[in-house]
This record gives structure tokens, sequence and C-alpha cells, in this order.
């Protein structure tokens, strides 16, 4: 499944991106650094590229995980997880995220997030949607903002980030905060 607006897509995550993804990375690493989970036991490492797509395919054959890539005029930039899908009476996911710097500030990650939403409101049929960021991280706030997403609180401690344990700043929405969608919600902000 590919979803896509404008120049923006996402599309799940294949074996056969490693050499872009990872040229991405490489380039954005620095950038990064302050918003990527760590792993708490500093033996473990952080797993291999091949690792974590056989670890998100398996997630996302058992429902847990929707793992795409974003693309910007066909080009893989980043990747975006819809993650902790819980069905039931939750119904809800959290999506996390990442940008290749170079074109951070056009449009690319909320366009990402709202058609992730979209599809998790629509044909998964969740009712909430979480994103938590560490409170340093301005860009990823405007996101949340600009798409409407609602301020709920901090949770202290919550992921271990950058080598320790950071609070992180959480908002939410739910479906019927966006009747017409939130990808409708997000053109509509852009005068589109």
């Amino acid at each position: 499944m590919t979803l896509a607006e404008g120049v923006v897509g996402i599309r799940p995550i294949r074996r056969r991106d490693m050499a872009v993804w990872r040229d991405v990375r490489r380039r954005n690493a620095e950038w990064l650094r302050p918003w990527e989970a760590t792993q708490p036991d500093p033996q473990s490492g952080p797993p291999t590229f091949s690792g974590m797509v056989a670890t998100l395919r398996r997630e996302a054959r058992a429902g847990r995980v929707l793992p795409f890539v974003v693309t910007y005029e066909g080009r893989l930039v980043g990747q975006l997880t819809l993650g902790g899908v819980t069905y039931g009476s939750l119904r809800g996911g959290h999506i996390g995220y990442w940008v290749d710097e170079a074109v951070a500030g056009r449009g690319v990650i909320p366009t990402a997030v709202a058609l992730a939403t979209d599809h998790a409101f629509t044909v998964l049929r969740l009712h909430r949607i979480e994103i938590a960021m560490r409170p340093e991280n301005a860009a990823s706030q405007r996101v949340a903002e600009k798409l409407g997403f609602r301020f709920e609180g901090r949770r202290p401690a919550y992921l271990h980030i950058d080598g320790d344990w950071r609070d992180h700043l959480v908002y939410a929405l739910n479906a019927e905060d966006v009747p017409q969608g939130l990808l409708n919600r997000w053109r509509n902000a852009r005068g589109q």
C-alpha cells in the first residue's frame, strides 16, 4: 500500500531500501541524534537494518505496527511508524517519525502524519493517535500543533533517547476531531 499527497508519500519499508536508508541516516546522524531512541543496555547496540525490517514486518503481520518510509519527489527521505496499535476498547496507536534535514520545513512530515492518521482512522478504524516528543524538539511540536493534535501533558522519563531516560510531551487526536479527515484539515490550513 502506498499513500500519497502531491510529492509526499508513505509506503511500507522494504529490505531493498537498505542502501538509501543508511545513506540518509548517515548524512543526518548528528541532526537526528538528540531525538533518536537508544537502548538502555549499551551492550545490546542498535539493530541492523535487516533486523529492524524483520522485526517491523513481524509486528506488522501481527497488526501492531505499520512501518513506512517517507518519500519526497519519489526519494526516500525518512521513516514513519504507526506503532503500539491496540484494538478493543482503546483502539489507538502512536506515530513516530524522522526526516532528512534537507527536506525539513517543506511540509513533508505533517503531510506524512496526516496520510498515516487518516489511514489509521478510516481503514484500521482506530479512535486515537498520539505523538510524543522531547520538550526540546520544537519542530516536532510544530508538526503536532499545525495538524491540530491537542497537547495532553508531559510524561517523565518516558523513552530512552540519546543515552538517557527523557521526558516527552504528548499530543493526541481522536477520530471525531477530524470528521472530514486530517489530510483535508492540513490542506485547508495550507490554503490548498
